[in-house]
């Protein structure tokens, strides 16, 4: 995939061609780029490209165009979960210099978050889209977001040069021996004041669950990761020197609309369908009785038991202003929030 910027052709793996871009098109971000970092990620970036990339395009066995449809059915399905990340990464005070501050969307895909945030006109940050995967970063610049090929645990930019760094959607993807240097290279690219959010799903949380009966059964790639423990997370803030952290709980929801019942049910089974690449669940179904079975799949693994008792479960509403039908389908995130001290 390839896409023309203001007469650069942008691919995911061109890593020159992003950073021509960067500096042509998005000076503020290219500025917190670090030359001397480049040059080390070029001296390995051939050997990286060589690795499996599970969100790469199905002719390498990726799952990236399935997901990128998901993200193009409803944008907004996470809509809840990201404005509440946002909120969480936002600075305490404006930026002494009046500039806006930077957010790095370590493992942002094709932009999603930048996306959503075009979408409801939350304008607090300059998000720069990272990613390694290169079908993901040429999705991004197809669709006009800023991008640059990179790892998680060898970014790219300069000490202090941004105000968050948000890793999410995808988190336990990270190798658990590569989990401290991505805490610790957060820590080292914040300006003072800066916020670093960890996102995930706990172990053994109804998310650990979809994945490991769902995801992993009926996708091409599978889905063999670790999630998070609160304690980890806790350990890798401090660990990288956080003046001030804390982990807590927030609800990351799914949401779909449809004008019937039946075509929310249908909507989120298509989305999550795609969303998880969970093709095999086409085998020996139709395309509609396949959506059915996700939807319904979903609404008995995203059940929360609190603790009165009380239960969490998908809620099928009618909204009177409109007359269309929401369906959300309950997700609880595990927050890691660390933040650098002023003048540190």
């Amino acid at each position: 995939m390839q896409v023309q910027t203001s007469g650069s052709v942008v691919t995911g793996d061109d890593l020159p061609g992003q950073l021509t871009a960067l500096r042509q098109l998005h000076p503020e971000l290219y500025a917190c780029i670090d030359p001397q970092r480049i040059a080390a990620w070029r001296a390995t970036l051939g050997r990286t490209l060589e690795q499996h990339d599970d969100f790469g395009d199905d002719a390498d066995g990726g799952r990236g165009v399935v997901y990128l449809k998901a993200q193009a059915l409803n944008t907004r399905a996470r809509a809840t979960g990201i404005r509440t990340l946002l909120g969480l990464a936002a600075p305490h005070g404006p930026a002494p210099d009046g500039r806006q501050p930077v957010l790095v969307d370590l493992l942002g895909g094709d932009g999603l978050v930048r996306k959503v945030c075009d979408e409801l006109g939350l304008d607090d940050f300059g998000i720069l889209t990272c990613d390694a995967s290169p079908h993901m970063v040429a999705a991004a610049w197809a669709a006009g977001m800023p991008a640059l090929l990179q790892r998680a645990e060898q970014p790219l930019l300069r000490d202090g040069s941004v105000d968050a760094v948000l890793l999410a959607y995808g988190s336990h993807h990270v190798p658990p021996s590569d989990r401290q240097t991505v805490a610790s290279e957060a820590y080292r690219m914040l300006r003072p004041g800066g916020a670093f959010v960890l996102h995930d799903f706990a172990v053994g949380s109804p998310m650990d669950v979809w994945f490991e009966e769902v995801t992993d059964v009926y996708s091409t790639t599978g889905h063999k990761f670790l999630h998070f423990t609160r304690d980890e997370i806790d350990g890798y803030l401090e660990k990288s020197g956080f003046e001030h952290r804390e982990v807590l709980e927030i609800d990351d929801p799914y949401t779909v609309v449809g004008a019937t019942p039946e075509e929310a049910e249908l909507a989120i089974g298509r989305y999550l369908l795609h969303m998880y690449g969970l093709v095999k669940v086409f085998d020996g179904r139709a395309e509609q009785e396949a959506y059915r079975w996700v939807a319904e799949r979903a609404k008995s693994v995203f059940r929360y038991t609190g603790k009165d008792g009380s239960v969490t479960e998908t809620e099928l509403r009618r909204e009177d202003a409109t007359g269309h039908w929401h369906l959300t389908v309950p997700r609880r995130a595990i927050i890691g929030v660390g933040r650098r001290a002023a003048g540190h």
